[in-house]
């Protein structure tokens, strides 16, 4: 499984939002950041606003802000508003098609390995929703102190 960039650039977004606060911040400005095509960027920004994790804000001093509390974004909200909602394995039922299948049987319910996949993607998920953005905040201030400060005044005095 490989998620796309857009995750990464999304979660990161949601991280730096989180340190300025109720400041909107435009898709220019975050993704002049990490040096990232600023249209792709606003792709993830838009998916993210329809997710309701952000809000988008117009007018001069729009852009994008957090439209939820950090403590309520989970890691997994930011994967399925950027990648959807399906499962990370699909079964076609290729047993169906094989020596004695028959298609009488769901095999996305009997198959052992659609099942194990299924299992997998559970505890995957499971992991994801079970950290927020606020976790992840509170883990890159105490690794690297100085990031806070330094990712605020880069977007409150950066024109």
């Amino acid at each position: 499984m490989k998620l796309s960039e857009g995750v990464e650039w999304a979660l990161h977004s949601c991280l730096n939002l989180s340190w300025v606060e109720d400041e909107a911040v435009t898709a220019t400005k975050l993704a002049a950041f990490y040096e990232l095509p600023t249209a792709y960027m606003n792709k993830q920004l838009q998916a993210l606003a329809r997710a309701g994790i952000l809000s988008s804000v117009s007018g001069p001093r729009g852009g994008f802000r957090l439209a939820k509390n950090i403590d309520d974004i989970t890691l997994l909200d930011v994967v399925v508003a950027i990648e959807g909602p399906d499962d990370i394995f699909r079964c076609d039922q290729v047993l169906r098609r094989g020596p004695g299948g028959s298609d009488e049987v769901d095999y996305r319910q009997t198959c052992i390995l659609s099942g194990a996949m299924r299992k997998a993607d559970l505890a995957w998920r499971t992991s994801l929703a079970g950290q927020t953005i606020a976790d992840i905040r509170a883990d890159v201030e105490k690794a690297y102190p100085h990031t806070r400060d330094a990712t605020l005044n880069h977007f409150l005095n950066v024109g």
